[in-house]
């Protein structure tokens, strides 16, 4: 017989604040791409990431997001797999932001800096070109002028949408 115990979620880490720079819009991601964004902002109070979407005045997708204890790789620092997924949330949510349905192809990451746990980061995204399938798209993680990773997305345009 195996036993499965029930894993209990336990906010240790208390409100974080997501707020937008100024001029930025709140975006409500979920109504986009429904229920598809549960990896990573599927625990809006959860003490692995809390992440809010904007549009800044350019009309890029941003994010906040706070890497909590549960992203942790290299001690008390996220987990470069935990900024890999939160990179291909986003650069992956700004191409359907910028109205093309797509699925990541191809997603390639420089990481640069140690992010600390539960600290509050920005995720900037840029569409930078579409041609027949293909959508390209470059973001960065970073606090300040600090640069924890930065990618590039190569996105494919899903078949008859």
């Amino acid at each position: 017989m195996r036993v499965v115990k029930k894993k209990v979620l336990v906010d240790v880490c208390g409100p974080v604040d997501l707020s937008g720079d100024e001029g930025w819009v709140a975006f409500d991601a979920p109504a986009l791409v429904g229920a598809s964004l549960r990896f990573v902002s599927g625990e809006p109070d959860g003490n692995r990431y809390r992440v809010r979407y904007y549009r800044d005045a350019e009309q890029q997708l941003r994010a906040r997001i706070w890497f909590g204890p549960e992203t942790e790789g290299p001690p008390g620092h996220s987990h470069g797999g935990a900024m890999a997924a939160v990179l291909d949330e986003v650069l992956g949510l700004a191409a359907w932001a910028a109205g093309h349905r797509v699925v990541v192809g191809n997603l390639n990451i420089s990481f640069r800096n140690l992010l600390p746990l539960e600290e509050v980061v920005t995720v900037e995204s840029t569409v930078i070109s579409a041609a027949g399938r293909k959508v390209m798209v470059h973001g960065r993680i970073c606090l300040g002028e600090t640069v924890f990773a930065e990618a590039e997305c190569l996105c494919i345009t899903l078949p008859g949408k």
